[in-house]
C-alpha cells in the first residue's frame, strides 16, 4: 500500500500488516492510523 502499512504475505496470504506511520497504538501492527494523520511514506530507495 503506497502511504499505509507495509503488507507482509506469505505464499499468497496476507499474515500482518506492519505500521509505517509510527502512530499505531497497536505496533508494531497497523490500527489505520496513517489514514487519521494523512501520512506520506517517502520514495524507497534500492541500496546495494
Amino acid at each position: 500500500m503506497k502511504d499505509g502499512p507495509c503488507i507482509v504475505n506469505v505464499d499468497g496470504t496476507k499474515i500482518a500488516a506492519l505500521c509505517r506511520c509510527g502512530v499505531s497504538n497497536k505496533k508494531p501492527h497497523c490500527d489505520g492510523s496513517h489514514a487519521k494523520i494523512s501520512f506520506k511514506a517517502d520514495e524507497a530507495k534500492i541500496e546495494s
